[in-house]
């Protein structure tokens, strides 16, 4: 407690954020192991309010608190004038976030997991070259402020990533799929399946032209489609005008099946908390609500400008202020199973990732992007890889009236709980 009397002694208001975390990964590359490597971060983190401007230091190791208060106060004389109130104490709901058996998983079971998932990719593409990336993360951290709140949290991670790469001549195919839990569960190898799937799909040829058709984009694929979302529902851009949707607050956008989530309340996820990393209790919010834009991610700083509370969206890291982030952004599924989605087209693409995601201006919606793995969808079948094809269009107008969501829905790089989703109509380039 030295540390906050001593900023209270200050400032008007003050706040101390303690992190500890430890990183163990183990890499795998051409089907060999490559590293194995432990990082351990341990520091604090300060904010003051001086003078109704807001101050930020941070210090790694071994702290000199009386240079990390009189960092603080040179920080705040450049700070933003700021009405900005730090949460008082207020309960959470319980969020499962930690294993104690993944904690304590030694390396030898890390790499022993990795020679599995190179192994069962060899088998399914014996020419291919196999990298894989293996995790755990633990992390505890400890938030205490001026207005009463002491907030500690613990959480384990578990994360895998796999890639199989192939070059014949100038065809180069790039497969990867990735799992993230907070223990050691199987649930891993049903995403090392359905990367040996791809890479078997991946295997025939197919031709397509150019035109409107179809598309069904795979939980991955669409991430192209909701990142312009997932941007415009940021606070930071909000306050600053830059969202397309910071004046669409109330007004129906998009389908009426489109409905988006951020949920920091769900059990077993590693982005869940009880708290979000300013203290504030989290909370499950519509983002959209049938086609309808309902609200909009904020952390103390962007609600204080924009005159609202904040939504328990505060993330950050030991060296950087707390920003606007989500947790897990979950994409309603809908009725319709993706085998019979898939039976409804002739003739169409199935696209399961892009490349320069985020390239261009996602801000506006417009997407422009060479595809990275597509197939092509023949009489309600995948019949093949096609290479060598671009897709364009713009999210505000290509949401506004789906084709169909799956049934079914999957975790996307550890955070998205996306279903397949169905365009209609949008434009294919073939080069």
């Amino acid at each position: 407690m030295e540390l906050l009397a001593a900023l209270e002694r200050h400032a008007e208001q003050a706040e101390v954020f303690e992190i500890e975390s430890e990183s163990t990964e183990v890499s795998f590359e051409a089907g060999e192991v490559k590293s194995s490597q432990v990082e351990e971060t341990q520091g604090v983190a300060v904010r003051g309010l001086i003078g109704g401007r807001l101050g930020f230091s941070a210090a790694g190791g071994r702290v000199d608190q009386a240079e990390l208060v009189e960092n603080l106060a040179a920080s705040a004389r450049f700070g933003d004038p700021l009405a900005v109130r730090f949460p008082a104490a207020a309960p959470g709901p319980e969020v499962a976030t930690y294993d104690a058996a993944l904690a304590q998983a030694p390396i030898a079971r890390l790499v022993e997991i990795g020679r599995q998932v190179v192994a069962r990719l060899q088998e399914a593409d014996p020419d291919g070259k196999v990298d894989v990336s293996i995790e755990r993360a633990t992390a505890r951290t400890r938030l205490r402020n001026s207005a009463g709140a002491q907030v500690e949290q613990q959480g384990t991670a578990f994360h895998l990533s796999a890639s199989v790469e192939r070059v014949r001549g100038d065809d180069v195919l790039m497969v990867y799929d990735s799992f993230s839990d907070i223990g050691l569960s199987d649930g891993y190898q049903e995403v090392v399946e359905g990367l040996a799937e791809k890479v078997r799909l991946a295997k025939r040829a197919a031709t397509l032209g150019s035109g409107r058709m179809p598309v069904i984009f795979t939980p991955a694929g669409a991430t192209v489609l909701l990142l312009p979302l997932m941007m415009a529902v940021n606070g930071e851009a909000v306050q600053r005008g830059t969202s397309p949707l910071s004046d669409k607050l109330g007004q129906k956008l998009f389908d009426a099946r489109l409905s988006l989530w951020d949920d920091p309340t769900l059990s077993g996820r590693p982005a869940s908390a009880s708290h979000d990393d300013e203290g504030v209790p989290s909370r499950r919010k519509a983002l959209v609500r049938e086609g309808v834009v309902e609200s909009f991610l904020y952390d103390l700083k962007t609600a204080a400008l924009m005159g609202v509370e904040s939504t328990g969206n505060g993330s950050r890291s030991l060296f950087a202020p707390p920003s606007p982030a989500a947790t897990n952004l979950l994409l309603e599924p809908g009725e319709t199973p993706l085998h019979k989605m898939l039976a409804g087209i002739e003739r169409g693409l199935w696209v399961e990732s892009v490349l320069g995601l985020g390239q261009g201006n996602p801000i506006s919606g417009a997407f422009s992007n060479p595809v990275g793995l597509a197939y092509v969808i023949e009489g309600g079948e995948i019949v093949g890889r096609i290479k060598d094809v671009a897709i364009a269009g713009n999210i505000y107008a290509l949401l506004q009236e789906i084709g169909g969501l799956s049934r079914e829905s999957i975790w996307v790089r550890g955070r998205y709980q996306l279903p397949y989703i169905l365009l209609n109509e949008l434009n294919v380039v073939r080069s």
